[in-house]
């Protein structure tokens, strides 16, 4: 089972909220909605049903299916069966056919005396268009739910319809508090892993911080080793998991997922995204791009500048996912038939490239989540810069705003290699990309797996310090 490394915040909010649940007994309103959302496999589902068990409340855990509305009540009856509330019966025994009818004798099923625990699983499952579902649950919470001491905790994958559900102008706005479960962080990898720094960053690359493939990379284990035997197992985590993910999220022919595939195998920009998906036109190619950005698999970005640019680059969000298009999905054939010793053999030629390049958002996010400290000022946005020539390419930009910035805060170059170190002919390149981009003495910072040979820098970090980003 996997180890609940990391989960403490969020395990301490949920049991708040049951709290405040429990604290208000004997008032007209004391029942309180969190809404739950993450990418698939992140671990949401595992993290409410251990708050759960742990809290000694008594809980009903609803996981929709997506299949027909029949299908759906009828699970959620056999869902209350094995629950832990005292009148789960009345839920089986009334089989109602409807979620009005639904929502009225979970109601009745639901201690008046204790706090108890309602869960929804993949919600999105169960709107609709027109917000049938939605109306229905929100008449059922301001009516009956919410006068009980009940935490409801409505959980989702579907990132887009989870933030939909909370948006003005839909029915149940603002009727709960948003909660979002990331990836475990490289921090939290590093410790789950018994990883050094630099290791724990490959690690989070390969894995995502997917809590379920974290758990079969052996503890202490070296990244070789770990996909040696993970390209041995064609069922494997790491080899299963994006393509269940992406199978849940569009069908195999979608042209979305074409694109996608695209924008994994290396291309960042539209031109070359079209090319690469056999030819799309722009039209269709601005839609499947606009429902990739939307559920968050793909990010957008542009250049952080003082001037504005049109020049913007596609990246895929999640870097195990990103890993296993490049690297792993082409290859599933090959691994299939037993020779994942080729794939293995493929990756090492690979690596470095592939790493230099997917590493770089993770330190931007450490950077923002670290700074300030002594070597260099908070800042508002950190990104990149590039050209369209790519004659310039600068891999951090530290900036009070983006992406047009009013004013540089610091730039910086990422040197992303086993044994070689940040040196002089690094600092005079990023120096020369400076003057390209600005006439300002902005501080200069180098972020170097293997340390810094160059006096006159304004600011340097290692693996170590930007695993501090993430608190333990």
């Amino acid at each position: 089972m996997v180890n609940f490394v990391g989960r403490r915040q969020e395990l301490a909010m949920l049991e708040r909220e049951l709290q405040k649940v429990a604290a208000g007994l004997g008032g007209e309103r004391p029942g309180r909605c969190v809404m739950l959302r993450g990418r698939r496999r992140v671990g949401k589902s595992r993290l409410v049903e251990r708050f759960a068990e742990r809290s000694g409340a008594p809980f009903l855990f609803y996981a929709a299916t997506g299949a027909s509305p029949g299908d759906d009540l009828a699970r959620l009856a056999r869902d209350a069966q094995a629950s832990t509330l005292p009148l789960a019966g009345l839920v089986a025994a009334a089989r109602p056919e409807s979620w009005d009818a639904a929502f009225d004798v979970l109601a009745a099923a639901l201690p008046a005396d204790r706090a108890s625990v309602l869960v929804i699983d993949e919600a999105p499952y169960l709107m609709d268009a027109d917000g049938a579902f939605e109306g229905m649950l929100q008449r059922a919470w301001d009516r009956v739910l919410e006068t009980k001491p009940v935490l409801l905790v409505l959980i989702g994958s579907d990132l887009s319809m989870m933030e939909v559900l909370n948006s003005y102008g839909r029915p149940f706005h603002q009727r709960g508090r948003e909660m979002v479960l990331g990836p475990l962080n490289p921090a939290e990898v590093g410790r789950m892993l018994g990883l050094d720094p630099a290791e724990a960053f490959d690690a989070a690359l390969v894995t995502g911080g997917l809590p379920l493939i974290c758990a079969e990379w052996p503890h202490g284990a070296g990244l070789w080793d770990f996909l040696g035997e993970a390209l041995s197992d064609p069922v494997s985590a790491l080899l299963v998991s994006a393509e269940r993910s992406l199978a849940a999220e569009f069908p195999p022919q979608a042209q979305a997922r074409t694109v996608l595939a695209a924008i994994g195998s290396g291309e960042r920009t539209f031109t070359n995204i079209a090319r690469a998906a056999g030819g799309i036109g722009a039209t269709p190619l601005q839609r499947a791009l606009a429902l990739l950005t939307d559920k968050r698999i793909v990010a957008a970005e542009l250049p952080v500048s003082p001037r504005p640019s049109k020049d913007r680059r596609y990246r895929v969000s999640d870097p195990y996912l990103r890993f296993w298009l490049y690297l792993l999905g082409p290859a599933m054939e090959e691994i299939e038939r037993g020779r994942g010793d080729l794939t293995l053999a493929r990756i090492r030629e690979s690596w470095t490239s592939w790493r230099g390049r997917a590493v770089e958002p993770l330190i931007r996010e450490a950077l923002a989540r670290m700074l300030p400290d002594d070597q260099l000022p908070a800042a508002p946005a950190v990104g990149g810069y590039w050209t369209r020539t790519n004659d310039v390419e600068i891999d951090i930009i530290g900036a009070d705003r983006a992406p047009v910035a009013k004013e540089l805060l610091f730039i910086g170059s990422v040197k992303w290699l086993e044994s070689s170190p940040f040196d002089r002919h690094d600092l005079a390149a990023l120096h020369r990309h400076r003057a390209a981009l600005t006439d300002e003495p902005v501080p200069v910072v180098a972020v170097s797996r293997s340390g810094v040979e160059a006096p006159g820098l304004d600011a340097a970090y290692g693996p170590g310090d930007l695993l501090t980003a993430w608190p333990l």
